[in-house]
């Protein structure tokens, strides 16, 4: 079966996304949706462009909308989307605040529509090892997780458009609180933040450096940072370390992703599992580009409509990393300790 598929954004995400569909056997894109003229590469040169998300929408009637979109369109388009029958693919954060995520998915209950959030990572073997390593372990766990990019030119300009609406706390944080979910299965009880300004470049009240901390039912406690700029430092700017009582997992090469390589965000190179008993080092040869990450995304999303998935607990769990990352934001710019209970 072949799904009419439209795109909206056409930035970074929304142009891997658009390809993924343009070379699936199962795909036809039917519109590409950007508020404003975008140079595209040829293979979507031949395809219909429009400004308008609802216009494209009620004009050419997809099945399927992937909304690459900046992040305060995500729960509006997706909505809107389902609601003229169309299935979801949107692109993380899912929402800007937890009321919005929790439309979209009560939106996708009611329609039956299914609903696919861009977690990359869960569709890369090398960190499916990495979460599967760790739950062998055993909890509690102390997680320490960041991402750190020392960007200018223009990914800083791209930065500084996602944080006219989004710290990078929440976009980046959701990945790896999705990870740190994942491994340990635990409520999150509480989240306490604290963020820095670093540039006048920014809206006021948006900050370009956060950290938190979420501890977890179980007893589990993790730690996570964020921060985007030219000033930011490339030394341990990309930790990757899960402990627990019987050992720890870790990515072994550092400063990943520190640049403007986007593979470097993803890549893992080796996973290495410590024991009291000696330590084993993990080869992860081979791993995804990220252009092959973004057609899993889209493969898994073909499937899921195809085979007729259910993918409740996929979008219980994107509205609950969403929840951790934004309490962790109204604590940094409250200065209190955020209950999730």
């Amino acid at each position: 079966m072949t799904h009419r598929v439209l795109i909206a954004g056409l930035g970074n995400m929304g142009l891997c996304h658009a390809l993924a569909h343009h070379r699936h056997p199962r795909a036809e894109i039917v519109a590409l949706v950007n508020r404003s003229p975008v140079d595209l590469p040829p293979e979507l040169a031949g395809y219909p462009v429009f400004q308008d998300f609802d216009t494209a929408l009620a004009e050419t009637r997809p099945d399927i909308a992937v909304i690459a979109t900046y992040t305060d369109t995500h729960a509006d388009y997706a909505c809107a989307a389902m609601r003229a029958g169309c299935h979801v693919f949107v692109e993380k954060p899912l929402a800007t605040t937890d009321a919005d995520a929790a439309r979209v998915a009560g939106c996708a209950a009611e329609t039956g529509r299914k609903v696919v959030v861009g977690y990359i990572l869960r569709h890369h073997p090398s960190w499916q090892r990495l979460i599967a390593e760790a739950r062998d372990l055993g909890g509690p766990y102390v997680f320490r997780l960041n991402l750190n990019q020392q960007s200018s030119g223009k990914t800083w300009e791209t930065h500084r458009a996602l944080m006219q609406t989004t710290s990078p706390i929440v976009d980046c944080g959701v990945h790896y609180v999705d990870v740190m979910c994942q491994i340990t299965d635990a409520a999150p009880l509480r989240v306490n933040g604290m963020g820095l300004r670093l540039t006048d470049e920014l809206p006021g009240g948006m900050y370009n450096y956060g950290q938190f901390q979420v501890v977890f039912a179980d007893g589990s406690v993790g730690w996570y940072e964020a921060g985007w700029g030219p000033m930011m430092s490339e030394t341990a700017s990309f930790v990757k370390d899960i402990v627990s009582p019987a050992g720890s997992v870790s990515i072994t090469e550092g400063n990943k992703g520190a640049s403007d390589d986007v593979d470097g965000h993803t890549r893992v190179g080796a996973i290495l599992v410590h024991r009291p008993q000696g330590d084993r080092l993990i080869e992860m040869p081979d791993e995804p580009g990220h252009q092959q990450l973004c057609e899993a995304e889209q493969d898994f999303l073909l499937r899921a409509i195809d085979d007729d998935t259910d993918l409740t607990r996929h979008l219980r769990d994107a509205v609950q990393s969403l929840r951790i990352c934004l309490a962790a934001d109204r604590s940094i710019r409250t200065g209190a300790p955020v209950d999730l209970t």
